[in-house]
């Protein structure tokens, strides 16, 4: 016997609901490019100690384009069945978390800090998967990508902390 789900099918039916889509992926996409313009690797960050694992730069642009609608859609998604819930509230922190990683690592230049804010944001994720997955098994997967990209990319600031 297969388990009836719980996720409320979410149409795009109406002019607000594809208003509300644009508007997460505007937002989050376009907040995502804007700081990634302005806190671009530099040549602090061509002259630090690399482990043998760091991909190369031009891997982050695409990667994070695919991650930032995928987390848009999740909140979205959210935000149309729970607005007020604990997990758009999750998905609010973890953006914001999100959203000052690349400050403080390319600008500030504080490796240490930025990993805190990387398992922070960890964990956010990872609190928002396992409350949306009974709720809205679709939100919780456009999670899983992210959450196995940001452990990495707390391996890797841990690796530049510790050779740096």
């Amino acid at each position: 016997m297969q388990k009836m789900s719980t996720e409320t099918p979410l149409k795009l039916n109406s002019p607000v609901a594809v208003g509300t889509l644009v508007g997460f992926v505007v937002v989050v996409l376009g907040m995502g490019i804007f700081i990634g313009t302005q806190s671009a690797p530099g040549d602090w960050y061509q002259n630090l100690q690399k482990p043998p694992f760091n991909p190369p730069n031009w891997i982050f642009g695409p990667v994070w384009t695919v991650l930032y609608i995928c987390i848009a859609v999740a909140g979205w998604r959210t935000f149309r069945q729970a607005p007020r819930s604990v997990a758009m509230k999750v998905w609010v922190a973890q953006m914001v978390l999100n959203w000052a990683w690349s400050p403080v690592f390319f600008i500030a230049h504080q490796l240490w800090f930025a990993l805190v804010i990387l398992l922070g944001m960890l964990a956010a994720i990872v609190l928002f998967i396992v409350d949306r997955w009974q709720p809205d098994r679709t939100a919780a997967l456009l999670f899983c990508p992210y959450a196995a990209w940001v452990g990495f990319a707390g391996v890797l600031n841990l690796s530049l902390a510790l050779l740096n």
